[in-house]
């Protein structure tokens, strides 16, 4: 991957980690162009709380920016467990419980997790968790991201993590006699420098992750569902992305993606409108530092199994 950032960017990967700013791109906060979301758009940014909850702030990209209060969706569904990762959650509903499904990591371990909570008794009551145990050696993975089937799509889910030595993998989740099985699909090597990750796209044939690294740079990494796996980077922006320890993209409107980038020094949240991405010529409009705080130790965004898949590549 040291070749393929270099290529795609122009850039030598030293240049990429020295980049010398230190904060988030200013941008207008007025939208304009092919990024201006459609007046409904917002991120569901959610959060696993050093309480152990499963928390949502939902922000919506008004102007100026508004968010709704915090929603506690589900309170210590895992007891007094410490989730070290989490992917993004899926939820749906009926009239009297809303099931949560998701990827988890504690210490070493890997679960998958559904969660089931009272919506008659309100107030994030959980009635019950089911945790499947997939494997273990996940103490060296820092992220985990999942393209999870919705509503129409005939696909499969499929799972990404990045390992403590720069190596990329993919595995594709499957349904085995009522379980989940994870299958190896490939890894990539080279990607040392990333310091988030969030899923951009999910389409019938790749998937796109937003990365940006610790030296500044923002990058697309599309990633054909064919084998063997290979990436194909772009930069999007070469400098001033470091500050974010966490990225959330939301669809927006057909082609646009609502981003949430995530200072965890100092809990703040910063809301930008993205076109479809395009390498150097992406259009990205800031709207502003988000009117909330993000103390949270870690955080992902929440979905519907019945949104429209992302498309912001």
């Amino acid at each position: 991957m040291r070749r393929t950032f270099a290529a795609a960017a122009g850039l030598g990967l030293t240049a990429v980690l020295t980049t010398s700013a230190t904060t988030a791109p200013a941008a207008p906060t007025a939208l304009a162009g092919p990024a201006a979301p459609a007046a409904a758009c917002w991120v569901e940014a959610g959060a696993s709380t050093a309480g152990r909850d499963y928390v949502n702030r939902i922000v919506h990209s008004t102007s100026p920016t508004t968010v709704d209060p915090v929603w506690n969706i589900a309170r210590q569904p895992y007891g007094d467990r410490i989730v070290r990762l989490n992917s993004d959650m899926v939820w749906s509903r009926d009239s009297e419980i809303e099931t949560l499904t998701g990827s988890i990591v504690f210490g070493a371990a890997l679960y998958d997790a559904a969660i089931t909570v009272d919506r008659v008794a309100g107030n994030g009551t959980v009635k019950e968790t089911r945790l499947t145990r997939i494997g273990g050696g996940w103490d060296r993975f820092r992220t985990l991201t999942r393209s999870s089937v919705t509503a129409g799509d005939p696909g499969v889910d499929r799972a990404y993590a990045l390992r403590d030595d720069g190596v990329l993998f993919r595995w594709s989740v499957e349904q085995a006699s009522g379980k989940q099985v994870w299958i190896a699909a490939g890894s990539y090597p080279g990607f040392a420098a990333v310091k988030s990750v969030a899923l951009l796209s999910r389409t019938s044939t790749y998937d796109t992750l937003l990365v940006n690294t610790r030296g500044g740079a923002l990058y697309t990494v599309r990633i054909p569902h064919s084998s063997p796996m290979k990436p194909i980077v772009k930069v999007v922006r070469s400098s001033t992305w470091q500050g974010f320890e966490t990225l959330i993209a939301s669809r927006c409107g057909q082609y646009g993606s609502l981003l949430i980038g995530i200072d965890k020094d100092t809990g703040s949240g910063y809301l930008y409108a993205v076109g479809h991405a395009n390498g150097t010529a992406t259009v990205i409009n800031g709207l502003g530092k988000v009117p909330a705080t993000f103390p949270d130790p870690v955080n992902y965004r929440w979905s519907s199994y019945y949104d429209d898949p992302l498309f912001g590549e």
